[in-house]
């Protein structure tokens, strides 16, 4: 009778999780699906700054939710794509409600797009590692900072890859000061957020720099 009663416990404890699993996947579609269709029917209704804060901020919020809520690295790495291209799919199927089809909707150009769905993925996976309570956890959200400060420097810097004038400076600010709190919350203690907020401006630094090299001519960046 006490094994039939253990493996009654584990069979419904394997059940909610295969259910939980569905319910997530499930999530990370229809979230897609609103978010990307909500950003187009929206687009082009208020001010310059608010799309290029909504494409692709908001997306990487719904990127790190869908992430950091998977039950294993695996189906983060499926439900972040998953959300990533339902995100593509609304947001086309919004421009063609509005009758312009435009495949580079998302991100602005092919690289932009690009750039955006490996951006969304990778956000997703590192979401997932900052579970772990160890320094690994600690790296990727200071990974995670790292990335939107340096997509925000790309935008607002005149004359490079994803420049943006309407972005700078008080969109450019209100969203760098968001990714250093979204690191500082994503880990616990002094140490793991010191630590986390150090490779986060350190990593960003280091593109800067980088940036600062290409637009003096120092190093030569196709763009």
């Amino acid at each position: 009778m006490e094994k039939t009663a253990i493996e009654y416990a584990d069979f419904a404890e394997y059940d909610r999780r295969q259910r939980g699993i569905e319910r997530h996947l499930l999530a990370a579609f229809l979230g897609g699906l609103a978010v990307g269709f909500i950003g187009m029917i929206t687009a082009g209704r208020g001010p310059g700054w608010l799309e290029h804060v909504y494409d692709p901020y908001v997306y990487l919020a719904m990127a790190l939710a869908v992430g950091a809520s998977a039950s294993g690295f695996g189906w983060a790495l499926l439900t972040t794509f998953l959300a990533a291209v339902s995100m593509l799919v609304a947001a086309m199927g919004g421009s063609a409600l509005r009758g312009d089809l435009d495949f580079d909707i998302i991100g602005g150009s092919p690289a932009g797009l690009n750039w955006t769905v490996a951006l969304l993925v990778g956000t997703g996976l590192l979401a997932y590692v900052t579970r772990r309570k160890d320094r690994w956890g600690d790296y990727a959200a200071g990974v995670i900072g790292a990335l939107v400060l340096a997509d925000v420097v790309d935008r607002a810097t005149p004359g490079f890859i994803g420049d943006e004038r309407s972005f700078w400076p008080i969109p450019a600010v209100l969203i760098g000061a968001g990714a250093i709190g979204v690191v500082l919350a994503l880990r616990r203690g002094a140490g793991g957020r010191a630590r986390a907020l150090v490779c986060a401006v350190g990593l960003a630094g280091l593109f800067a720099t980088g940036l600062a090299a290409a637009m003096g001519g120092w190093i030569t960046v196709a763009v």
